[in-house]
C-alpha cells in the first residue's frame, strides 16, 4: 500500500482530509518501526495502528 491509498483509507475512517497525507506519512513510519521493535509483520502493525486510529475518531464523534 502507497501513502496515497493509505490517505484515502484515512479519510475513509474519518481522517480530515486536508491532513491526510502528513497522517499517512507519519502512519507508515510508526508501523514500520512498531515492526520492527515488536517482530510483527509490517502490515499487522499497521493494521493495529489503523484501528487505533479508528476508535480514536469515533470517540471523537461522540464527543469523549
Amino acid at each position: 500500500m502507497n501513502q496515497v491509498e493509505l490517505a484515502a483509507g484515512l479519510v475513509a475512517l474519518g481522517c480530515p482530509s486536508e491532513k491526510a497525507m502528513e497522517m499517512a506519512a507519519q502512519l507508515d513510519k510508526r508501523a514500520i518501526q512498531l515492526a520492527a521493535e515488536k517482530g510483527r509483520s509490517y502490515e499487522a502493525a499497521l493494521a493495529h495502528l489503523l484501528g487505533l486510529m479508528q476508535q480514536g475518531w469515533a470517540a471523537k464523534e461522540k464527543g469523549f
